[in-house]
């Protein structure tokens, strides 16, 4: 019943609404052809009903061009393919702010658990004492990242925030007229971003949304947990990697890093003084305007000049001076408003978002054999040592680095950023960048190369304020998990190191890569059981496990329905803090409006709290466990033939968008690991690897395998115990809907013109078969009759987007064809295909 209404009123305020502002943006004059928009339906209808009838993109568009438009001249027609994919790119814009604009009244039929609904339920079970000790310490930290799909300027972003509002007020003339405006604002950047560039996009979010959200949620918390003392503020973090993330980023450097750090310094300044501002017109006593006015200056003056500094404590004792005085002589009048923004002050404190350092392990394995070949201890690698001596030369060798010793720029720039940390510290807090995560980590020496990197670079091995966090992302590095972190437990040094960090250890598990290494079961099986055994580990030690989870925006890069992943964790997983990356367009998809971060903030930390309240622990029993095993190695060797293919590689370079990712002026990061000539499937950088099958419709890395493992129970008669699994077990049900998700948003008709390719022709059937062998096991184990059937809002929302960017994803197949015919105008098409990349990520809204 709930399900209805929420789908009456989707239809209602986005399918309406969003068909009635999109027939005034068609009829909008473009760049002397005002046709395109007009013909843009009339397109769309071509493409469905040739596709269904199985024609190829060229025989489409021809029928297209030549009874519709009448354009013969191949030129003219890929002039008018542009404005096509320009046109649609704007629609996204447009039913995105449609979408967003419903949020609130959609929610009122959600069933979803918000923080009140938690409340009330703990009021049923009177369980305040137990909720309000776990909310006193639990937290949820959302790590930013800066991955190459989010790429909407500010200029676009705002013209998204106007039209949310006007829609909101159904102001039909100011809605055209920002239309209007839309149609004339650039989309894309006219250049690669750098890394700065994408940190001051996503800083601006901070600025603009997450500043007063972050706020509201706590003061809700605050005033609904029946605990007068309540001051976690930790209880909702942020996180922060662009400018700090230089895994497979050679443009990421120490000054970077540092630009970074002072720009969110700066940008939280600016909140502040604008905050303080609004108080000072109400706090217009004599005695207290002389303390606001001087910290009113001092903040001034420091969101301009990265040098000037105003720190923490300062801004803290002038706010309680101010204060005082409110509650001793003037009836606390405006007390509420000040008490939160010293809320805010206590939150962000001076550094707005910690700015987390990461890099691949095997750049610390070249500093650290750098450092001791020019110290005459190795002559080529560390192999001439043993383990032993190794970690003696780690933890107890002093050499005094210095970064302009050595030529090798990227040894250079990893001393000279960890003796700039201190710096980051001394503005930003501790806070502000305290963590430091190996990617690609698979031995106790990914975190010892850091660790001892520290202490050469100057660091006082006993005032490391660092929490150095490894990153087990392949299926190798998962496997070597246990024995690694208790190798390194075992350590007394490290051992020590801990005690002083609290006795706490985040470690960091990668969904992108495990999925591309292991397939998506294996990959998220793996995972979960990893959590596990290192939860074990580290209670046995007395550290308190933090698991932090790198989720991309699609199923296959560990995204999907982020409070159902959650609140499936098993009771034997450690559940300290929920800390997870938002990654591309999830940004804005997700967590975009202050009411969109609130409500996914608030599923992140009921998620978490319900798992071990009111008795909600869960458990896999071991039959169940075997089940999920089985199914997770046969869809792995399925998965894993797949890879083995020979036309593998060459069919994602070669019938795909693979190579254009770099192309486009999306991100500042290069799409693959290294400078290899030939491409592997190792060092392609996992976004534009899952990103290309999103491009393609066929989503192949969100599902492949589950199909052919299902399949070979039921063979066996087993059908009835996948069933089971299903309806009894949260987490394997949560892994299914996400696969559901990416079968629903994959389209095999648009690519069946490939079952005639004499290269590649046998490797898309493997494909397509598995795709609809998959599609029919999930839909007889959930009993379901369509894909997403409990799920009907996200179900219209799919089909409407998938409708908007069929004819961009048409006319970009159309190109790749052509690119293969060595056409004339080969390089046209080249860009046809790279720019039709940003409408079609925009509108799936998590394909990368």
């Amino acid at each position: 019943m709930q399900q209805t209404k929420r789908l009456e009123e989707f239809k209602k305020t986005v399918t309406n609404k969003f068909n009635i502002y999109n027939s005034l943006f068609l009829s909008l004059p473009y760049n002397n052809i005002e046709n395109v928009g007009v013909l843009i339906p009339l397109l769309l209808d071509q493409c469905e009903k040739g596709l269904k009838e199985g024609k190829d993109p060229q025989e489409i568009l021809e029928v297209f061009f030549t009874n519709f438009v009448d354009i013969k001249d191949e030129r003219e027609r890929l002039d008018f393919m542009f404005k096509i994919v320009q046109y649609v790119e704007r629609q996204v814009v447009l039913y995105d702010s449609v979408e967003d604009s419903a949020f609130s009244k959609l929610q009122k039929y959600s069933s979803s658990l918000t923080i009140k609904d938690y409340f009330e339920l703990v009021n049923r079970t009177k369980n305040w004492d137990k909720v309000s000790k776990k909310l006193s310490t639990f937290s949820a930290r959302i790590v930013l990242t800066a991955h190459p799909t989010q790429f909407y300027t500010p200029a676009i972003l705002d013209i998204i925030a106007e039209l949310r509002t006007l829609i909101d007020e159904d102001r039909i003339h100011d809605i055209d007229v920002t239309l209007q405006q839309l149609g004339l604002t650039s989309l894309i950047n006219a250049k690669k971003p750098t890394p700065l560039d994408e940190a001051k996009n996503i800083i601006y979010i901070l600025r603009n949304t997450y500043y007063d959200a972050v706020g509201e949620l706590y003061q809700y918390v605050k005033s609904n947990i029946r605990d007068d003392k309540f001051n976690n503020y930790n209880l909702m973090k942020l996180g922060f990697w662009p400018g700090g993330d230089r895994d497979g980023n050679p443009y990421v450097t120490a000054d970077i890093t540092k630009q970074v750090a002072d720009e969110l310094r700066l940008t939280l300044m600016k909140c502040y003084y604008n905050e303080l501002k609004g108080l000072r017109k109400k706090l217009t006593f004599k005695d207290m305007q002389v303390d606001i006015n001087a910290l009113s200056d001092k903040l001034y003056k420091a969101m301009f000049n990265p040098d000037v500094l105003v720190s923490y404590e300062e801004i803290i004792a002038c706010l309680n001076g101010v204060r005082e005085k409110l509650i001793a002589n003037y009836h606390e009048l405006y007390l509420d408003e000040l008490d939160q923004f010293m809320d805010k002050v206590h939150i962000f404190k001076t550094h707005f978002a910690t700015l987390d350092i990461r890099q691949d392990h095997s750049k610390h394995l070249l500093a650290v054999e750098t450092v001791l070949k020019k110290h005459g201890v190795i002559k080529e690698n560390v192999h001439e040592l043993s383990e032993g001596e190794l970690v003696r030369l780690l933890l107890k060798e002093n050499f005094n680095l210095d970064p302009k010793d050595f030529e090798d720029e990227i040894v250079k720039d990893t001393i000279t950023n960890i003796q700039n940390l201190k710096a980051i510290q001394e503005k930003n807090g501790e806070e502000g960048c305290n963590r430091y995560i190996i990617s690609n980590s698979e031995d106790i020496f990914s975190v010892l190369f850091v660790f001892g990197l520290f202490r050469w670079s100057g660091w006082d091995e006993k005032k490391i304020t660092f929490d150095i966090v490894p990153l087990f992302e392949t299926m190798k590095g998962m496997d070597a998990s246990e024995k690694v972190m208790q190798t390194l437990f075992d350590i007394p040094q490290y051992r020590q190191h801990l005690e002083r960090r609290r006795d706490v250890h985040t470690i960091m598990l990668g969904f992108s890569d495990g999925t591309k290494d292991g397939g998506y079961l294996k990959a998220n099986w793996s995972i979960l059981k990893t959590k596990e055994t290192l939860s074990k580990v580290c209670k046995k030690n007395g550290i308190a496990a933090i698991f932090f989870d790198g989720r991309g925006g699609p199923p296959a890069r560990g995204g999907g329905k982020t409070h159902r992943f959650y609140a499936a964790q098993t009771k034997d997983v450690a559940n300290h803090e929920i800390q997870l990356t938002i990654q591309g367009q999830t940004i804005t998809s997700t967590y975009g409006t202050k009411e969109q971060f609130i409500h996914n903030s608030e599923q992140l930390l009921t998620a978490g709290l319900s798992n071990n309240l009111f008795g909600k622990e869960l458990t896999i029993s071991a039959a169940q466990r075997k089940l999920i095993e089985e199914l997770s190695e046969l869809s792995f060797d399925k998965y894993d033939a797949l890879k083995q293919h020979e036309k593998f590689m060459p069919y994602l370079e070669h019938r795909s968008t693979l190579k254009y990712y770099t192309k486009a002026n999306i991100g500042s990061r290069p799409g693959k690991r290294g400078n290899k000539k030939q491409l592997t499937l190792s060092d392609l950088r996992a976004i534009s690897f899952v990103g290309s099958w999103s491009q393609l419709k066929q989503n192949v890395p969100g599902y492949f395998g589950l199909g052919t493992a299902i399949n070979k129970l039921k063979e066996e008669g087993r059908l009835n115990e996948v069933k089971k699994l299903y309806k009894d077990v949260p987490f394997f049900r949560a892994l299914m809907h996400n696969s559901m998700m990416s079968l629903a948003k994959s389209n095999f008709n648009l690519t069946s013109y490939m079952k005639e390719d004499p290269e590649f022709g046998a490797f898309w059937n493997i494909l397509n078969d598995e795709f609809q062998l998959s599609k029919k096991m999930l839909l007889q184990i959930s009993g379901d009759k369509i894909l997403m059937e409990d799920e009907a809002v996200s179900r219209e929302s799919v089909k409407i987007r998938e409708q908007i960017v069929l004819p961009l994803l048409v006319i970009q197949q159309n190109a790749l064809y052509h690119i293969t015919q060595n056409s004339e105008y080969k390089e046209l098409y080249e860009k046809i295909v790279t720019r039709s990349l940003y409408g079609n990520i925009n509108a799936s809204r998590n394909s990368a």
